[in-house]
């Protein structure tokens, strides 16, 4: 996914600061999922900016915070490595997904709750919403949800076609 950053130089003036790709987060030892990081910071954004990408050293934000990005889920029917080390999916996603281990339930796959207010569209393909109690939604291209740190899992039934997200991450003050 191609970047283009701006931001003001010294001048005052608005400038170009970057244009490139930014590789997926990908897991070696799970091949499938993927995440682009494009921006993000874990405070409210004061302006102006020279454009140098703020520090976010975990995946979902603090109160305040924010982070904009796609998640991509792959098909049910992508295959699952022979000999699958639980413990090193673990590992590789805690090196590479800060945080994202800490959300889930062990005993439900995928499930899992984030102090944050998610906006969510799927770009392409399709997947289901989850929340307590097994209820689903179906969601398409051009379906939005907005997720109010909310427990929940994100399934992907296709056995073909993964399903890419635009993910915006809002950080939030739980109160209960």
């Amino acid at each position: 996914m191609r970047r283009v950053v701006t931001g003001v130089n010294a001048d005052g003036r608005s400038v170009f600061v970057s244009d490139g790709d930014v590789a997926p987060i990908e897991l070696s030892v799970l091949p499938g999922p993927s995440f682009h990081r494009l921006w993000g910071d874990d405070a409210v954004p004061h302006l102006p900016t020279d454009g140098t990408p703020p520090a976010q050293p975990m995946y979902f934000p603090p109160a305040g915070g924010y982070r904009v990005g796609f998640f991509t889920l792959p098909p049910a029917g992508a295959p699952v490595p022979d000999g699958l080390d639980p413990r090193a999916v673990v590992a590789e996603l805690r090196e590479k997904v800060p945080g994202m281990v800490d959300v889930m339930e062990p005993g439900h796959p995928g499930m899992h709750t984030t102090d944050t207010v998610d906006l969510d569209l799927v770009i392409s393909g399709e997947c289901w919403l989850e929340l307590d109690d097994g209820e689903e939604v179906r969601l398409g291209p051009g379906d939005s949800v907005v997720q109010n740190g909310t427990r929940h899992a994100w399934h992907n039934r296709s056995t073909t076609e993964p399903c890419v997200l635009f993910v915006a991450l809002i950080g939030a003050n739980r109160t209960a």
